[in-house]
């Protein structure tokens, strides 16, 4: 296995990327995935209608911080002259690369025609793809699914339009937009699109142990693997992930101790980027994924979710901890 990767000419230290997840990759997440060994970090999506009607909070998701590259920021949207404005306004922050969604299966994404609906158009997503190119000067990457349904699968012809258009490289997750999150990814389809483009493809879907990661790769030929759901409450994914595909061993799993130190960290990075009361708040969910399969955790996650503090998140961590040296 190669040392490193290059993803729409960035170099990787290897090729384990950080999906951009929705509520979940801000810069505190991407720099706890950046330190446990991710190659590259995506970005939450981001509206283009949001950023180029002004939104504040939209503005605040372009932030990056020095520690997190190479980084990735992602746009969702339908309207080529919006996508092409907030592009611009991403080609201006210190991301190293501009993706454009074109696979979110979320309602409120796909009823205006954006995320998983654009790529039921190809000819039109390759239009918004080729008038990005021209006005950024970032290499921009499209992210998308197998198709719309099992009977409009057409991620080949997604990929084959938007590298005519000028995108630099390609995600394909492996299931259909009517399958969301269920059932299991086919990464036949990503074989199919990495035989049929020339530049870097990303396969993404059901990676979750770094077992996964080398199947992945070598049955589909892929140059980089994403890893979505599999690094909640679990940022240590990445550097066992990189440490089979380079040593064929696996790295020992972490232990309590590892586990709270790192929640407490990734809850002081919240804190710092949002505040004490949004970063707490937002820390619940990281919490309880922090902790679970571990003795007590479900009782331990009720008081999690009522916890206000900062002062008080991090007593109950370490507080779970020694429960667990007491439990044996």
């Amino acid at each position: 296995m190669v040392d490193t990767v290059k993803i729409a000419g960035i170099e990787l230290d290897n090729p384990v990327i950080l999906a951009p997840m929705a509520g979940v990759c801000n810069p505190a997440f991407r720099i706890l995935a950046k330190e446990l060994g991710a190659g590259m970090v995506c970005a939450e999506m981001v509206s283009d209608k949001a950023l180029v009607n002004g939104s504040k909070k939209s503005e605040r998701m372009l932030t990056i911080l020095p520690d997190e590259h190479p980084v990735s920021l992602q746009l969702v949207g339908y309207d080529k002259e919006s996508m092409v404005k907030a592009a611009e306004m991403v080609g201006e922050t210190n991301a190293d690369i501009i993706d454009i969604n074109m696979g979110c299966p979320v309602l409120k994404i796909y009823k205006n025609g954006s995320g998983a609906a654009l790529a039921r158009n190809p000819e039109y997503a390759a239009q918004i793809v080729r008038a990005v190119v021209e006005r950024v000067n970032k290499p921009v990457t499209v992210k998308f699914r197998k198709g719309w349904d099992d009977d409009s699968v057409n991620a080949v012809e997604v990929a084959l339009a938007v590298e005519e258009a000028g995108a630099q490289a390609v995600t394909v997750h492996g299931r259909t937009a009517a399958q969301l999150y269920s059932g299991k990814a086919d990464w036949s389809i990503i074989r199919e699109v990495k035989e049929a483009v020339r530049i870097p493809v990303v396969g993404n879907g059901d990676v979750v142990e770094p077992e996964d990661a080398k199947r992945m790769m070598e049955l589909t030929g892929c140059d980089a693997v994403m890893v979505g759901r599999g690094a909640l409450g679990n940022p240590w994914v990445f550097r066992e992930i990189a440490y089979y595909l380079k040593t064929g061993e696996k790295l020992p799993r972490p232990d309590a101790l590892e586990r709270i130190q790192v929640a407490v960290r990734h809850l002081n990075l919240l804190v710092q980027e949002k505040g004490e009361v949004i970063g707490v708040r937002e820390m619940r969910k990281h919490a309880a994924w922090y902790i679970k399969g571990l003795h007590n955790a479900t009782a331990f996650r009720d008081e999690i979710n009522k916890e206000t503090t900062l002062a008080g998140m991090q007593e109950l961590l370490y507080s779970f901890l020694e429960h667990q040296r007491l439990a044996g």
